[in-house]
């Protein structure tokens, strides 16, 4: 397999198990993916359902694994022993502006309103131009039809651009996303330079283009 062009990619998911074991299959089968193309995995840091599949997965391959949690959640979203590197922080959105810092890329794997506020955030962030990374939906067994659907609706409604709507790419296995993702072409390359973030810095967040990088 060719040297992939991501060192590290972000995947949100849930901290539940879901019903399906296909959810937890492909969780595992992304972690696995990770490994085959050499690449490290940053996560929201649990230990516990999806999250904690996907991590031991990369951790097994021999990848390198930066779970980031808030010291809050800690209790609740650890059990056990925790795999790899855990940066603890002050809150959410330390979390994912640290998160999005660390990776090349994002993935979502099916979750709850965690995980579609953490997805989309990074899109928003795409679609202002804050970053150029691409976002990809791991849509098992038909999870994210219903927001794939709201999308394109919005998009004939008026609210999302066509070039916006490029933004979310979705595939129904692991190495078909990662294929589509190492293709993916940005539509706003270079639109981060033009925007002040001073309230990042205001807010004590790290600077958004630091998120760029």
């Amino acid at each position: 397999m060719e040297k992939s062009r991501f060192k590290r990619v972000c995947v949100f998911c849930g901290s539940s198990p879901g019903n399906k074991p296909s959810y937890q299959l492909a969780a595992i089968q992304l972690g696995q993916e990770l490994v085959e193309r050499n690449i490290d995995l940053v996560y929201g840091g649990g230990s516990i359902g999806l999250m904690g599949l996907v991590s031991q997965a990369v951790f097994n391959g021999g990848r390198h694994v930066l779970g980031v949690i808030p010291k809050i959640l800690m209790p609740r979203e650890i059990t056990g022993e925790t795999v790899g590197e855990v940066r603890a922080v002050a809150g959410m959105h330390q979390r994912k502006a640290e998160m999005a810092r660390q990776a090349d890329a994002f993935i979502a794997l099916p979750g709850g309103y965690g995980t579609l506020e953490e997805l989309l955030e990074v899109i928003t962030w795409a679609q202002l131009g804050i970053h150029d990374k691409p976002v990809g939906l791991l849509n098992v067994d038909g999870y994210y039809n219903l927001l794939l659907s709201f999308i394109d609706t919005a998009v004939a409604e008026g609210f999302i651009t066509p070039s916006a709507r490029r933004i979310v790419i979705s595939a129904q296995t692991a190495y078909e996303l990662m294929c589509k993702l190492e293709e993916y072409v940005p539509q706003n390359a270079g639109a981060a330079s033009k925007l002040s973030w001073e309230k990042e810095h205001q807010l004590g967040y790290p600077a958004m283009s630091d998120i760029a990088r």
